[in-house]
């Protein structure tokens, strides 16, 4: 019995030896797991933080964008340069378009650009209420010079009224100034000739006796004539009112009122404004139906004076 204790000892002391080498393994792997436990969760937390402010960043992007695409509208409305608006619009892309690849840049310096975009905004939106200003002045400008313009019009108006009523008088006068000086043909009367040529004065002629006619007439005078040559227009019209003409005989037309008009024939007489007796010969070529025939006489573009003779 005695014999035996030193080996119960020696067994007891490793026993005891081994449970202190693993309850200090345990103490370790405990510490170990703790630990490993603590810097999962510190990374999960600062991954956690990085894509809370990658995503911060980008709406931030994304706001500023919006801003700079209702800047850019605006100046453009407002009739302004946009080019460094859209230099900086094209060099905001680049940098949503990095973040979204994920490269390794620094998030301070994304802060950084954004309070550089941020001001750049603010100082657009100073050009933007300028412009506004020059805008609103313009209108008024503009609508100062409708107004002046509209006046101007006016004016035009009354004047081109004025210089037409104007005209139409200086018409309505020249006109009668004109009328005012047209001959005056008096005593208009037809004698007949035979083929003897003897002339003779009758109320109506045998149309078998009649060669030709002898129209005679007085130009009276009137100080508002010129003297000088003048063309006077003979119609002579058959019972039926119809023109006597025979174009290779000398007759023609001429103008009456802006009308043309058929004339029997013409003469050309100096006028010398002296109450002037006037004579002249037609011959038709062919005989005369019997009836009544009028004469008229005419002269730049005014009937003077008429008469009448008869055929039986």
């Amino acid at each position: 019995m005695e014999n035996n204790n030193p080996q119960r000892s020696k067994t007891n002391g490793a026993l005891l030896a081994a449970l202190i080498i693993m309850t200090g393994l345990a103490g370790v792997s405990s510490y170990l797991y703790f630990d490993q436990k603590k810097v999962s969760e510190n990374q999960e937390v600062t991954i956690s933080e990085r894509v809370e402010e990658l995503s911060t960043t980008r709406v931030k992007l994304d706001s500023i964008s919006t801003a700079l695409d209702a800047k850019i509208a605006e100046v453009q409305k407002l009739g302004g340069d946009v080019t460094e608006l859209e230099k900086v619009k094209a060099q905001l892309e680049q940098d949503k378009a990095s973040l979204r690849r994920g490269n390794r840049v620094s998030l301070a310096k994304y802060e950084q650009k954004i309070k550089q975009y941020e001001a750049f905004l603010v100082e657009k939106d100073t050009l933007i209420a300028n412009l506004q200003r020059e805008n609103v002045t313009l209108a008024s400008n503009v609508k100062v010079l409708d107004e002046e313009n509209t006046g101007l019009k006016t004016q035009r108006q009354v004047l081109r009224d004025s210089v037409t009523t104007y005209a139409t008088q200086n018409q309505e006068l020249s006109t009668k100034v004109t009328r005012a000086s047209a001959l005056r043909a008096q005593n208009v009367k037809v004698y007949a000739v035979n083929a003897r040529g003897k002339v003779k004065e009758d109320d109506s002629y045998k149309a078998k006796k009649l060669d030709k006619i002898k129209l005679t007439y007085t130009l009276l005078d009137n100080p508002l004539t010129k003297e000088e040559a003048k063309e006077v227009y003979v119609r002579v019209l058959d019972p039926n009112g119809a023109v006597v003409s025979d174009m290779a005989n000398g007759s023609g037309t001429f103008n009456v009122d802006g009308n043309e008009t058929i004339y029997t024939t013409k003469q050309t007489v100096n006028y010398t404004n002296n109450s002037q007796n006037v004579e002249l010969l037609y011959s038709r070529g062919i005989p005369y139906k019997p009836g009544k025939y009028t004469i008229e006489l005419y002269s730049e573009g005014f009937r003077i004076g008429a008469g009448e003779f008869a055929i039986r």
